[in-house]
């Protein structure tokens, strides 16, 4: 993910073919570690992170606690 830059917010999806599965916005540098963990975690599974347009617009959906990331579902 090069190229972000500082204070940009993200959306990170985790899709089951079509179906997304996991849906969250967070700044970069979190959204990033967060891509990481899920890509850990769903092995095989598409996993997106697009820049928020205009955050002030976006549904606000923050990341879940740190601590669920490596959680069994």
């Amino acid at each position: 993910m090069g190229g972000v830059q500082a204070g940009e917010r993200r959306r990170v999806r985790v899709w089951f073919g079509s179906h997304v599965i996991a849906d969250y916005r967070a700044d970069a540098d979190l959204a990033e570690r967060y891509v990481a963990a899920m890509a850990r975690r769903f092995t095989g599974l598409r996993i997106t992170s697009d820049p928020v347009p205009d955050p002030d617009l976006a549904e606000p959906r923050p990341l879940p606690g740190e601590r669920l990331w490596d959680v069994a579902p």
